[in-house]
């Protein structure tokens, strides 16, 4: 009777051990953190799992865990592109289990700095997001893609509004542009369509109206007293003559632009054709859209580069002062240039 006591005490004691070690590996895989910093991951289409193993090898406390955690949850049959945030606190059955489910953490991309192509916008999103570049670039020239998202090759620039935007890393071409309109069309409310509409402008003509202040100043002190001038000339018929437009139209290749410039037939260049050109020249921040809305009302139709080289301009009612005022500048310049030489 003793033998019998003991032999079911000795099984019970291999059964709660045995017990013990799943419990325990159970908890090291279900409920214990299991990385020692915060990790980021990309997971291309063509990642594998030892891939991700590899990388997390970097942060993981007990490979061991992971591992079983990968191949209870089939991360080698079911990982999924994206970008993943892995967290101190994270446990391993949640990463894979993260993985094989897209549970993915939003990433920003950005659209910053000067936007004169739609070569560099293509650069801009696929440099940021799993989306190509030739994905990109060619619904950037695709008319029945842009239809759905009213707008077009030619008012395309004034379509992106230079911001940060939050979005899945996988998300599409489609999912992308979606975003942008949904941007856009927070942005002009409607009481920027009624200040428009108050200036005889379309949203697409504010648009073009900023992407020339853009190209003419970086100085926002000046935005809206220069939008105010080419809303000047517009309003009574006169030539825009702007060089930002000339530039445009040679690629922005020109160091500087010269008499021999100004010829260039094109409908972006002010100087040879009245009214507006056909749609924006670059893509213009929400601060240069903002200054055309609200102008600066004035009498002035001229403005050059200040002689103090300090990016603002002299403004002129009259053609004989923006005369004077250009001489007093090319003065300067010519002084600057002799004293560096």
């Amino acid at each position: 009777m003793k033998k019998m006591i003991y032999a079911a005490a000795a099984i019970a004691c291999v059964v709660g051990s045995v017990l013990a070690v799943y419990a325990a590996i159970w908890y090291q895989d279900n409920r214990k953190a299991n990385f020692s910093d915060t990790y980021e991951l990309y997971v291309y289409p063509e990642t594998t799992a030892s891939d991700v193993l590899d990388s997390l090898s970097r942060v993981v406390i007990n490979p061991k865990s992971l591992n079983r955690a990968f191949s209870k949850e089939s991360v080698a049959s079911g990982l999924k592109p994206g970008h993943y945030l892995v967290a101190p606190s994270s446990q391993s059955i949640y990463v894979a289990r993260m993985l094989t489910r897209g549970w993915q953490t939003p990433v920003n991309l950005t659209l910053s700095g000067t936007l004169r192509s739609k070569d560099r916008i293509a650069n801009q999103i696929s440099n940021q997001m799993m989306c190509s570049y030739d994905e990109v670039y060619s619904a950037m020239y695709d008319k029945d893609f842009l239809a759905k998202y009213d707008t077009d090759t030619l008012n395309l620039f004034g379509f992106f509004l230079p911001d940060s935007y939050q979005m899945y890393w996988t998300s599409s071409a489609d999912d992308i542009f979606a975003r942008f309109k949904k941007e856009y069309d927070a942005f002009w409310t409607d009481e920027r369509v009624s200040k428009a509409k108050a200036l005889g402008l379309t949203k697409e003509q504010v648009s073009t109206v900023a992407s020339i202040v853009s190209g003419e100043t970086r100085a926002e002190q000046e935005f809206a007293k220069i939008a105010g001038v080419y809303l000047n000339r517009y309003r009574i018929g006169m030539k825009l003559q702007a060089d930002p437009t000339v530039c445009y139209c040679y690629g922005y290749t020109l160091n500087r632009v010269l008499l021999k410039h100004l010829e260039v037939d094109s409908p972006y260049n002010t100087y040879k054709y009245a009214g507006l050109p056909p749609g924006p020249i670059c893509t213009p921040g929400k601060a240069y859209l903002d200054a055309v809305l609200n102008p600066d009302k004035h009498g002035y139709l001229y403005f050059c580069a200040s002689a103090s080289f300090d990016g603002t301009h002299n403004f002129a009612v009259s053609y004989d002062q923006h005369l004077r005022n250009a001489r007093e500048f090319q003065a300067a310049l010519n002084a600057r240039n002799k004293a560096r030489q």
